[in-house]
Parts: C-alpha cells; structure tokens; sequence
C-alpha cells in the first residue's frame, strides 16, 4: 500500500476507493490525477493482459468536451485530421497541434452528436488550449470537462466480459466506434478502445457517483474469465509501437516523426491551426522518424526519468525515448526518435546512465 498525501491539486478518479481496496502499491501522476500502475505484482499483471483480460482505472484520461453550433467548426480547427465525414458513434485518432506543427496531444475525438463533441485527451492542458483557441476564433461554443471517466477492460477476453455485461451488440462495435447506453441505471459510453494492442474496451463512466458501482460490476463479470488489476503497461505499450506524447515527444516533435502521418490530413482547411507548417513538413520530408531498439544484452535494464542519447561513430544522430523489459522477447527494447537518415537494420550506440554505452540495432515497431 502507497500513502496519498490530499491535495487539491490532485484528484482521484471515481474508482479511487476501489483501486485502493485491491491493493494498489504505485501509481504516476497524469492529467493531476493519480494514474494506477501497479498491485504488487507487475509480471502477472503483464500476463493477465496477454493471455486473459484486465481492469484499468484510465479516469485520468479526462474529456475536453466542445458543445454548441461551432463545435464541429472548433473540433476539425483543433485537429489535424479530416472530421468532415465523421458520424456520430464514431471516434478518430487525431493529432492536436501548435502553430508551429509540434503535437500538443493525440486524443480521440468523439462525436456524440452534431453540436457535441468529446477529446479523449493524454496528458496535457487541452482543456485550456481549446478554450484559448475558440475565443480567438470568436466561435459559439462551450468548452468544458464532462463528468466522464473510463474504466479499461483489455486483453484477449475482454469482449466476452464486456458482452456479458451489455449484451452481444458489443462484438459487433468497430474499433473507436462506440455506444451510449446503461448499466443497472449507471450511464455510460461503450468504445472499442484503449491503450493495449491486446483487444477491448474503454467504459466511459458518465457518474461520478457511481465509480465503486461500476467497478464492482466489471470485476464480477470477469470472474470468469481470470480478470486481473494493473495499469497500461510499459511492456506491452512498447512490444505494440504504441506513442505516449509527452513521453515520447518533445517540443519539436511532430506527428509524420512518430508514425502518425497516416492519421494527418493536409488537405483540411487552412484555419486549422498548424495546418501550414504541417503542409511544409510533409513536402520536405521529417528530419527525424521512429524506430524500434532492441539492445544487447540480456539483463533488465529500463531507462530512468529523462531520454539517453543514440549516437554513431561518436556523434549524436537521436534519442531513446523509452526502454523496457519485453517479457516476450527476453530482450530490452525502446524506441529511438533518430535521424530519418538512419535506417533498419543499422547498429547504434546508446550512452546509458553511468556514463556507460550498450549497442542496439534499430528494427521496424511494431515488435511484435
């Protein structure tokens, strides 16, 4: 058990009692909010995910909600990603993006109705952004965090709980699609998401009141199938290729460096906000892109609070952002941000903490 110190500042989720009364030992903090990761035992509850099916409290990925006549207006202003066809059930992975190009976040954008529209954000102030650029724009529309917290069930049986829990139709929901609906009156949104390439669901809670009622639900549904707690998982994040902006990211990052050219469209209007030096970056061509690392060695070795450099013949040509343990592979891997003329296959050397260098090869994410 990890002590919380009670602040303003930091916000449980609605399944805050709950998480705590099943043992959680170590949590992160994202979006002000406490992220669990852990309950004690992160090599089961790395397997729980691979092999049966999970339970996440991702309250922590809060909603940016756009309300009003110019909503559909400020969400395709606010993306970098074509939203003209959008239907109502569906989300999109979007990049959300400065002026300048660099990716500020990569939400899901929600369309709940014409004039209703949710960012399911990661971890930065969107909510301020969206604010800011509505007021500029001079747009009829209210920008405001819905009382909406998701509750994860990922891995491989997670569709067999979630359609014991609302019914067969939920086989049927295509991925970030979603579904409104209820559970023994407690409202929710049904979506075939979350961070995981393992399969299943993200339940947008829609009562905050009501957080230890769902909990309670999900956890007996899954009895059956060897539910299990954790958090996402770096392991299996990283085996999958999947970005954590932020984390990931830098203040020059932009998304056709991080594999995300396939979600951004140029050829949307010229008010979206970016959209021209994105319209640059494509016609030039990235000076960086993302590739995979597997290192030598066969010892556990994760990088610490900040990215190490990956050099070649003595000079820098990129970072590593991110390096774990796969279980899976038996190997550490990571991804490099590098220099688009580095390619798979080549060797590289990364300066770990310690001042001590380990050799890597830079393969295609993702891993497996």
């Amino acid at each position: 058990m990890f002590n919380v110190f009670p602040t303003a500042r930091l916000r449980p989720s609605p399944f805050f009692h709950s998480v705590m009364a099943e043992g959680c030992t170590s949590a992160s903090i994202y979006n002000r909010m406490i992220l669990p990761a852990s309950f004690g035992d992160p090599e089961k509850e790395y397997w729980d995910l691979i092999e049966r099916c999970v339970m996440w409290d991702v309250g922590v990925e809060r909603q940016v909600q756009l309300e009003g006549p110019d909503a559909a207006n400020l969400a395709q202003i606010l993306c970098a990603r074509d939203l003209s066809k959008q239907k109502v059930g569906q989300g999109k992975y979007v990049a959300v993006c400065n002026h300048a190009g660099t990716i500020l976040n990569d939400p899901i954008c929600l369309k709940l109705r014409d004039d209703l529209f949710w960012l399911s954000i990661a971890d930065s102030d969107i909510w301020y952004w969206a604010r800011a650029i509505s007021a500029e724009r001079g747009l009829k529309v209210e920008v405001s965090e819905p009382d909406v917290s998701p509750l994860a069930v990922q891995g491989p049986k997670a569709e067999d709980v979630v359609a014991d829990i609302f019914g067969d139709w939920v086989r049927d929901v295509k991925y970030f699609w979603f579904n409104e609906t209820e559970i023994d009156g407690i409202p929710v949104a049904v979506q075939r998401s979350g961070w995981s390439k393992q399969g299943g669901f993200e339940i947008y809670l829609r009562d905050g009141s009501r957080g230890d009622d769902l909990w309670k639900i999900v956890k007996e549904a899954g009895q059956p199938y060897g539910i299990g707690n954790g958090g996402p998982t770096s392991p299996e994040r990283t085996e999958s290729g999947l970005i954590s902006v932020g984390s990931d990211t830098d203040e020059h990052t932009n998304p056709f460096e991080i594999r995300m050219g396939r979600f951004t469209d140029t050829d949307v209007p010229d008010d979206v906000v970016g959209i021209n030096a994105l319209r640059r970056i494509k016609q030039e061509g990235p000076t960086r892109h993302h590739l995979g690392l597997v290192l030598d060695g066969d010892f556990k070795d994760p990088l610490q609070f900040h990215w190490e450099d990956i050099t070649v013949d003595g000079q820098k040509v990129g970072d590593m952002t991110n390096c774990v343990w796969s279980p899976r592979m038996e190997k550490n891997i990571g991804y490099a941000l590098i220099s688009a003329q580095c390619k798979v296959g080549d060797r590289v050397v990364l300066q770990r903490s310690g001042g001590r260098e380990v050799d890597a090869t830079l393969v295609e994410m993702p891993f497996l």
